[in-house]
């Protein structure tokens, strides 16, 4: 019987895909992707020449339809996104629940995504990790929402695009100005950054430049406890002056 095996591809550097992935996708009928142009450079790159065909987020239900045929011709099937692990802030979630609901199975084929990167470098050692992903673009539900995820004290893992970064850090130094925090920025490409610091501190050094590029993750830790439990023995301020 045929299978739909959902692929993760390099976030960055093409170095980082599995032996696995590179024999699947040579060896399944058709790749269906996010971006064809994108994923034949990768396919390209590794020398893989397998049927393409295209499966992003606006045409994704009527896509499955399709997929879902090509699968009961008994064909196997290769799903990628642009980078890392498809489903994960990525397409693919409604492609897996049709293509399981004909009947057919559905393999994963692991490997990176930015979101276990991030936590490999954050040094965290709790036992919970929240992912999030995007949050609104919206101010008001941006920060509502990092209010409820600090408030569950627990570590969170956030994506965001450049063009909202000093917005969302903004909201995060208002909300938590002390909370540990790790930024990943371009991760695993040619120009990585990444940076530990305040919430505070990291909204004052990325609202002062000029040009600000690529993609980033952030690892948002729990608050300190024991500068918890100070701030708690100190009382709380009164009406007459601003908390902190």
């Amino acid at each position: 019987m045929s299978n739909l095996f959902m692929v993760a591809t390099p976030i960055g550097n093409l170095e980082d895909i599995t032996l696995r992935a590179i024999r699947i996708l040579k060896e399944v009928d058709v790749i269906a992707c996010e971006d064809t142009r994108h994923t034949k450079k990768l396919l390209n790159h590794l020398g893989i020449s397998t049927r393409v065909i295209a499966c992003h987020a606006k045409n994704e239900e009527q896509s499955a339809k399709g997929i879902i045929m090509l699968l009961e011709e008994e064909k196997d099937i290769a799903y990628v996104s642009d980078a890392g692990t498809p489903g994960i802030s990525d397409p693919g979630t409604r492609l897996v629940h049709a293509v399981r609901d004909a009947g057919f199975t559905v393999i994963p084929v692991p490997g990176v995504s930015a979101l276990s990167a991030i936590c490999s470098v954050a040094g965290y050692t709790g036992s919970t990790i929240v992912f999030d992903g995007f949050l609104s673009p919206k101010s008001g539900r941006r920060k509502n929402r990092l209010q409820q995820l600090l408030e569950r004290n627990e570590a969170f893992v956030l994506y965001e695009s450049p063009y909202r970064i000093v917005k969302l850090l903004e909201a995060l130094a208002d909300l938590a100005p002390e909370r540990r925090t790790i930024v990943g920025r371009e991760l695993t490409k040619m120009y990585e950054e990444i940076i530990e610091d305040s919430a505070l501190g990291l909204y004052e050094n990325y609202s002062q430049r000029q040009s600000i590029k690529g993609e980033f993750t952030l690892l948002v830790s729990p608050a300190d406890k024991k500068k918890s439990s100070e701030n708690s023995s100190k009382g709380n301020p009164s009406k007459g002056e601003p908390g902190r």
